[in-house]
């Protein structure tokens, strides 16, 4: 039999795909392997979403080839978007790479790899994975795809290149799929789509789907979604969270500038106000919901004082957290296009300047928690010591505490005694 081992780069839907790519070949009679040391194929699911993660990828590929030459039967395949956007090129460059699989050609990937190598990068735009019940690989949490691919054509951005056009999966396969996980101790569920909040499949959009999950599954501490656009956040949505019993009092919402030419060359589809009245109504309905969100630096045209319109509404807003990125240009949007490219150095300082404000921010946020009691969902042993235990808060914020074993998979509650800027230290 067989043995195969994933390495998973980039975001959340990537985990989501290689769980979905283990179920395909354990279904097909292939075995997972506990290193890579024991693996026959090694899968690097990828993302192109900035030119770092692509080279960390060649990387490491290039680390793995003396394996090929231990056993002539030890076979590389590349999926996800790095293999859908240029996997054909890579493929005939010789790297060690035998195949190239695109993001919905995983259902076939046992017939390709009966093949002594090649790729399979067509798109199909039907193709939601439906009757396929990945495997879970967390303990207590699970990752729960709802739809793939996007619409919105951010001009910086590879996803709608390399992930197709937006399609939404059938309730019933999502709901056979949360219970299932919820079964198997999962009880904290994270909702996954490039863009959650367009979700629709017939006649059921997205608050009426976090409405039914609520109704139909028992058994969910937390329940979760990522990503949201600001021009989806309808007002129904904000009252569903606020309603439930279940939604975590956190909203991940990218920004990305804070000047309006800039949200406008990025074709984001809101301005700066529009924005910040979505902040207004998510915090008026939810008082202390926790706000993150993706904000770039250094992007095509973007003046000194464009930039400081970004600084200007970080401190504005005071995001819970940021994840702050410099510009990276991809080869296909619209602002590879663009002829005034920032410097690599303008870029870089610009980036840091973001990272040291909102670290700023984040560090007061966490600090105001201090002598508060919170509610953790306790997920595993903390990192830095067995002795302690990790989880998130209601407002998905990272926790270290005190406890047992036993605590795992439940949620307690614990008073916050000192902070970090990303992390609750609790007794």
């Amino acid at each position: 039999m067989k043995k195969y081992y994933i390495e998973t780069y980039g975001c959340q839907m990537n985990v989501s795909d290689s769980e979905l790519v283990s179920a395909i070949l354990t279904n097909a009679g292939y075995s997972p392997a506990d290193t890579i040391d024991e693996a026959d194929i090694l899968l690097f699911n990828t993302c192109s979403v900035r030119d770092h993660a692509e080279q960390r990828v060649l990387g490491r590929i290039s680390n793995e080839l003396h394996r090929k030459q231990k056993n002539k039967d030890f076979k590389i395949v590349l999926l996800g978007c790095m293999a859908q956007r240029i996997g054909k090129r890579l493929i005939n460059e010789n790297l060690g790479i035998d195949y190239a699989i695109g993001v919905d050609q995983y259902r076939d990937l046992p017939n390709i790899l009966a093949d002594d190598g090649g790729f399979s990068l067509e798109f199909n735009p039907s193709e939601v994975y439906d009757n396929l019940m990945p495997l879970h690989q967390g303990n207590y949490c699970a990752y729960v795809t709802i739809m793939r691919g996007c619409n919105n054509f951010c001009s910086y951005c590879i996803v709608p290149y390399v992930r197709g056009r937006e399609r939404s999966r059938p309730y019933d396969d999502i709901l056979k799929d949360i219970r299932e996980a919820v079964t198997n101790g999962m009880h904290d569920i994270t909702l996954l789509g490039q863009n959650v909040n367009s979700y629709k499949f017939k006649d059921q959009d997205f608050p009426a789907l976090l409405k039914n999950i609520e109704h139909d599954v028992e058994g969910i501490y937390r329940l979760h979604f990522v990503t949201s656009h600001p021009k989806d956040l309808s007002e129904e949505l904000i009252s569903t969270m606020a309603n439930s019993k279940i939604i975590c009092r956190h909203i991940h919402l990218p920004l990305q500038s804070g000047d309006d030419d800039i949200l406008k060359r990025m074709n984001r589809s809101y301005i700066y106000s529009q924005y910040l009245s979505r902040v207004q109504a998510l915090r008026n309905a939810m008082p202390g919901i926790a706000i993150t969100t993706d904000l770039i630096a250094g992007f095509p045209g973007e003046t000194e004082q464009q930039f400081e319109a970004t600084l200007a509404a970080m401190r504005e807003i005071e995001f819970d957290y940021a994840f702050c990125f410099k510009y990276s240009q991809r080869d296909g949007t619209t602002a590879a296009r663009y002829n005034d490219q920032i410097p690599e150095e303008i870029r870089l300082n610009r980036l840091q300047k973001m990272i040291d404000l909102q670290r700023e921010i984040t560090l007061k946020k966490y600090r105001s928690f201090i002598g508060k009691e919170v509610e953790i969902y306790v997920e595993d042993f903390s990192k830095k010591s067995k002795s302690k235990l990790s989880g998130k808060t209601r407002d998905f914020k990272i926790a270290v505490l005190s406890g047992s074993e036993s605590q795992l998979g439940s949620i307690v509650r614990s008073k916050v005694v000192d902070a970090t800027a990303g992390t609750l230290i609790c007794d």
